[in-house]
């Protein structure tokens, strides 16, 4: 195996160990993951649309409400909640442009993949019932894969802008 499917190997390691630290945090809050007891919630879920409407309506749907209320109000609740959902998406922009470091990839490309990924695990915690829906986790899940991208992006290009030279010899 050559240096760069090694690298690939290891890059895509660390985004498996990634994404299922992202679930465990998100979902289950650090908690167990009981896998019988989500069989019975998506079940509960599938046979009563109505929960699940009733679920997506408790939830936020009005963009930046909660964000206008974590800036306004400043607790260290709601301050944890808006830089957490913004620091914990960062790894997954880097990932994105890791991954796609070959191949051309976007701001909008880092933007819908990170959105995405947000949006399954937002309508994860309405199907099984462990969390409330918020749009603005979306934009702020968002935001931190976008940020996440664009930091190793500038990172890629810096290196790239500075020429590397071999050390100079250092004569007695």
């Amino acid at each position: 195996m050559d240096n760069k499917s090694r690298t690939n190997l290891f890059i895509h390691g660390l985004f498996v160990l990634y994404m299922y630290a992202l679930i465990k945090i998100i979902l289950f809050k650090f908690g167990s993951i009981d896998v019988t007891w989500l069989g019975m919630q998506l079940k509960e879920s599938l046979t009563n649309p109505a929960h699940l409407i009733d679920r997506l309506e408790s939830g936020n749907l009005v963009p930046f409400k909660e964000i206008a209320t974590a800036i306004h109000v400043q607790t260290s609740h709601s301050l944890m909640n808006l830089y957490g959902n913004i620091l914990i998406f960062i790894p997954l922009g880097f990932f994105i442009g890791l991954m796609s470091l070959n191949k051309r990839s976007t701001v909008s490309g880092a933007i819908l993949k990170s959105f995405g990924v947000s949006l399954c695990l937002e309508s994860s915690q309405i199907l099984f019932a462990i969390g409330r829906f918020d749009v603005d986790d979306l934009i702020l899940n968002a935001s931190g894969g976008l940020l996440g991208y664009v930091i190793l992006q500038m990172f890629v290009w810096l290196m790239r802008a500075i020429p590397i030279r071999p050390e100079m010899e250092i004569k007695e």
